[in-house]
């Protein structure tokens, strides 16, 4: 690419990769134009030569969270590589429903590599190997694109290329180690959309607190000593406090009946594991689809506790509901439930009892195993949306479960 002129390349850094910016947000990372502005202030100072330097650089200036990294780099390998990456780990059959594989799929047929009936041909393990493997090999054979810094192709950021106009950046990318790195996906476990897995649901759960001053005046506070002491004139006070402790106490309600709930029960076992390691004070409770009068002690449900005892619990307690919070209306707003010939219709219907929860236990959080994006679809979907005006609602993705520790935790 010619050189551009001094006006011309104050132009082309004043619009400098806004295009990114945008799709960075469509991925989920928060960005503005302050990271913008920094990032557009290192090209002016020569910070960037080709492109791993840009790799790097941007992702010092547009990452702040390590859950937004696999993001990043999916991003940045679109629109650079014009590579696109799903946001599922490898071996995850969530592949199946993302446009990227139906788009391959549609392009392996046309080109004759795939038969047209190849879904019910191939196993979902085989379509999925096939998928995995073209992505590999288009990231290990990629050499430019439309938006490529370095030597050659039609990119506005470079040199010796065909743009009209753009912004030079000397050097060219040679390893495209970049590349190496992006297909790596070392931070796919800590995206907020990627599903519950032992690494990521410790780390969320570590920055739930409820810290309070606890045990004997026995901690030497130094700044206080030497505060009192020098208005004491000099006389040496010694001033001692309380050990801080986590002294959060947790109750977990899981739904353990009926066959809806029982495509999770690995993940809840998981999430049941990882609280339980967690929290010292935490004590576990069953119900069936919603909570009646009694929940209960024991997974066989034949020891119950009643949901009065429940609510004389201190109101800080942190109440936990796992569920997937979809049945029949009857279950949540008749009299005593209407789930069998049984029903006691003298008693009050479970939306009596989750409002007193939900006031006794302002630290209350509905995890729900079913997708998000499924809870407006689904069968059940009314009374998924009556529990949720009742209580604050996330679902079983590390994303989630973050929410749910954002709820939970002391303001």
């Amino acid at each position: 690419m010619p050189f551009a002129s001094k006006s011309q390349e104050h132009t082309a850094y004043n619009a400098l990769f806004v295009d990114f910016m945008r799709l960075l947000r469509d991925y989920g990372v928060p960005v503005g134009l302050r990271e913008l502005l920094e990032l557009n202030s290192g090209f002016e100072k020569g910070i960037v030569n080709n492109l791993d330097d840009l790799f790097i650089f941007s992702r010092l200036v547009f990452l702040k969270r390590v859950e937004h990294a696999d993001a990043f780099e999916r991003a940045f390998a679109f629109y650079f590589y014009a590579i696109d990456i799903p946001a599922v780990v490898e071996g995850d059959y969530e592949l199946l429903n993302t446009d990227q594989f139906r788009r391959w799929l549609k392009k392996e047929i046309r080109a004759g590599r795939l038969p047209n009936h190849a879904l019910w041909e191939y196993s979902p393990e085989e379509l999925m190997k096939r998928f995995w493997d073209t992505l590999r090999k288009q990231m290990e054979e990629h050499h430019g694109g439309s938006r490529w810094i370095g030597t050659g192709g039609n990119s506005p950021f470079g040199h010796s290329g065909n743009a009209a106009r753009g912004t030079r950046i000397q050097g060219a990318s040679k390893n495209r180690s970049a590349l190496k790195v992006i297909g790596d996906r070392r931070y796919i476990t800590y995206s907020d959309k990627n599903l519950l897995r032992e690494e990521n649901l410790r780390q969320a759960l570590e920055t739930m607190k409820h810290l309070k001053n606890e045990g004997p005046y026995d901690r030497l506070n130094l700044d206080d000593t030497i505060r009192t002491t020098a208005r004491n004139g000099g006389e040496i006070e010694l001033v001692f406090e309380r050990d801080l402790r986590d002294k959060i106490s947790v109750i977990l309600l899981i739904d353990n009946g009926g066959y809806s709930m029982t495509p999770f029960v690995e993940i809840t076992r998981l999430l049941f594991s990882k609280m339980h390691e967690r929290f010292e004070d935490i004590a576990t409770l069953f119900f069936h689809n919603t909570i009646y009068e009694r929940v209960w002690k024991n997974v066989q449900r034949s020891r119950f506790l009643s949901t009065e005892q429940l609510l004389l619990r201190k109101q800080e307690t942190r109440l936990v509901i796992i569920g997937d919070a979809a049945m029949a209306p009857e279950e949540l707003e008749v009299r005593g439930g209407a789930i069998n010939n049984y029903s006691d219709f003298n008693k009050p219907a479970s939306l009596y009892w989750l409002q007193k929860l939900s006031q006794r236990f302002p630290h209350t959080c509905w995890i729900n195993p079913l997708p998000r994006e499924h809870w407006n679809r689904i069968h059940g979907a009314y009374t998924l949306n009556c529990i949720k005006n009742i209580f604050h609602m996330e679902d079983m993705t590390l994303g989630g479960i973050k929410g749910m520790v954002d709820h939970l935790s002391e303001k």
